[in-house]
């Protein structure tokens, strides 16, 4: 019996004021915590005593409450303010106005969010402030079923406003939107309903996109990521834009920056986007990274100049060059470091050469890590529009080794470097391509590939494999440009006696003890893309994949296809772009970071 009492008393806390409590104790309220619109009343409950109108009930310690605070009646409603302000209370209810037995009660008043227009006429910004820490998240849609939600965003520590930019809405709509709250204490709150009206770029600025998805299939979920080029009379058009799966252009950005184009445009973990714009003759003249947000605000950006000046005062070996400026391609790195491709020039034999150096860039974009091209390549091999020696175009992060992949489209291979995550010696591990290190195979293990089964003037490649290192999986877009090299020397692809020019999508199993590139998967796309370009295997097992530039060239058109991965691909889907290239056409799961749409 003795025991039985003792954990008894140390139970009862919980719900009395203490052991031994009266008969005039209150033990339980209910509800515990509950948010509320401003002006809101609910009904709350203690027991015991059985009657609740004979129950002290106070707000913050005031009986009865106050206009500040909101009220409470003698029989436990309590009304929130009407003040359109977010606050915190507490609820208490007594035995007595004598009485030391109490229970309490949070209460999170919350004031309706503000929904603004921003500078994107497709973007609102949605501003809501718990009174406590909480996560914010924003659903959208044409009716009050919304069906889309944005990523969701924390409160400062103590809770407080939290403004969240909501895209990926047609033009020229109106749309539901509002705030769903996520407290600590796992009360949930929804906002009222609010509209927006989003407006209309002018008519010369949108793509012209055709979109078909075949009968009976079902492309992978999310949404198409355009990294388009502004040629001939379609200088006007947006050249970064993201559509819905029928071609409705949800988002788009111009830097306001003449005759750029944007190469890359990547989301980054925060939300944002960073892309790089560049224009002239040689890769990365005049050119400037930007992080930008969804209602197109400039974060922060990078120029040549800047990037020179950086690098003039860093102290990381090998950083004391002068670079043209950045192009094609950079990657987002675990640690918020950013490696950039950026050309450099030298003479050789009073030839000017151009060639790349990959450039690591710390959180305060600080030059930290410095790989050159020139110091770990054979500058006498030049299969392929020397003197633009090796035209770098895509840099991939391998996680599980901490390394580094690029792909040199006038070497025709793509080469892994000794990164380390920044404390590697630069040392090249391998090179896989023609001529390069690793014998290709079919996918049977057989050996009688021909050199022309190789890529060739490559663009776009990225993992396949969860694992990124020893035996794993790479997709590569093959343009096939440079092709010719392997039948004879000095050719010309598409020339008498030489091969029509094809580009293929082949997806390459590594081994990289045995030194083997088994090809797995290798069609050749319905047109020749003679530059750019990029391919994925996407989330659903299908692989998608940019015609960056079809031909006729004249036409300035570009094609995305999304395949199935079977020995016969079938169109799932596909995007006809008319009058832009697409240098790279990817899909993602929304514009928010780990939403999938």
């Amino acid at each position: 019996m003795k025991k039985s009492w003792f954990y008894f008393c140390l139970i009862a806390p919980l719900l009395w004021a203490g052991c031994g409590a009266s008969s005039e104790s209150v033990v339980s309220i209910s509800p515990a915590a509950v948010a509320l619109s401003v002006g809101q009343s609910i009904q709350f409950q203690a027991a015991p005593p059985g009657s609740a109108q004979s129950l002290v009930w106070s707000v913050n310690n005031i009986t009865g409450g106050s206009a500040m605070v909101g009220t409470i009646s003698g029989s436990g409603v309590y009304t929130a303010p009407s003040e359109p302000q977010s606050i915190a209370v507490t609820i208490t209810a007594r035995a007595s106005s004598t009485s030391t037995s109490s229970v309490s009660a949070q209460v999170f008043v919350v004031a309706p969010g503000v929904v603004e227009g921003t500078q994107n006429p497709q973007v609102c910004n949605y501003t809501i402030a718990p009174p406590a820490p909480a996560n914010v998240s924003i659903q959208f849609g044409l009716t009050t079923s919304y069906g889309l939600s944005t990523w969701s965003q924390a409160t400062p520590t103590n809770g407080g406003p939290v403004s969240t930019l909501v895209a990926g809405m047609l033009a020229e709509s109106t749309y539901h939107v509002r705030a769903t709250l996520q407290f600590g204490n796992g009360i949930t709150f929804t906002d009222s309903d609010h509209v927006f009206a989003t407006g209309a770029l002018p008519a010369d600025k949108v793509p012209t996109l055709t979109v078909a998805t075949f009968p009976g299939m079902m492309p992978q979920s999310g949404v198409e990521l355009l990294d388009l080029v502004k040629t001939g009379t379609t200088t006007t058009k947006v050249g970064v834009a993201v559509t819905d799966l029928a071609g409705n252009l949800l988002w788009s950005y111009d830097p306001g920056i003449a005759g750029v184009s944007a190469a890359p445009i990547k989301l980054m973990p925060n939300g944002r986007f960073l892309i790089g714009f560049g224009v002239g003759t040689v890769d990365g003249m005049d050119s400037v990274l930007q992080e930008v947000d969804l209602a197109g605000q400039l974060v922060w950006q990078m120029t040549a100049a800047q990037l020179n000046q950086a690098l003039a005062a860093a102290t990381c070996t090998g950083c004391n060059i002068t670079v043209v400026g950045t192009h094609h391609d950079f990657a987002l790195l675990p640690n918020g470091h950013l490696v950039v491709i950026a050309s450099t020039q030298q003479s050789v034999s009073g030839i000017t050469v151009t060639g790349d150096v990959l450039i690591d860039l710390d959180q305060n974009r600080k030059p930290v890590w410095l790989w050159n091209e020139f110091d770990h390549l054979d500058i006498n091999r030049r299969p392929y529009m020397y003197p633009d020696w090796t035209h770098t175009n895509a840099v991939l992060y391998s996680p599980d080794d901490g390394n580094l992949i690029v792909s040199i489209r006038h070497q025709n291979w793509l080469v892994k470097i000794d990164y380390a995550n920044g404390m590697g010696s630069g040392a090249v591990l391998w090179h896989l391509g023609y001529q390069g290190d690793f014998a290709l195979l079919n996918a049977d293990g057989s050996t009688d590939t021909k050199p022309a089964d190789w890529f060739y003037a490559q663009h776009g490649p990225s993992f396949v494999s969860p694992n990124t290192t020893g035996n794993f999986s790479l997709i590569v877009f093959d343009n096939g440009d440079d092709r010719d090299v392997a039948f004879a020397a000095g050719g010309t692809c598409g020339a008498t006696g030489q091969p029509g020019c094809y580009s293929t999508v082949p997806i390459l199993n590594i081994d990289e003890t045995a030194m083997t590139a088994t090809l797995t998967f290798n069609p050749t796309t319905p047109d020749y893309s003679f530059f750019g370009g990029n391919a994925e295997v996407l989330k659903n097992g299908n692989v998608e994949y940019d015609e960056a530039g079809t031909t006729p060239s004249p036409q300035n058109n570009a094609a995305i296809f999304e395949v199935s991965q079977s020995s016969t691909p079938q169109t799932i889907w596909q995007m006809q772009i008319a009058g832009q290239y697409a240098y790279r056409g990817m899909r993602i799961p929304s514009l928010y970071p780990g939403v999938q749409w």
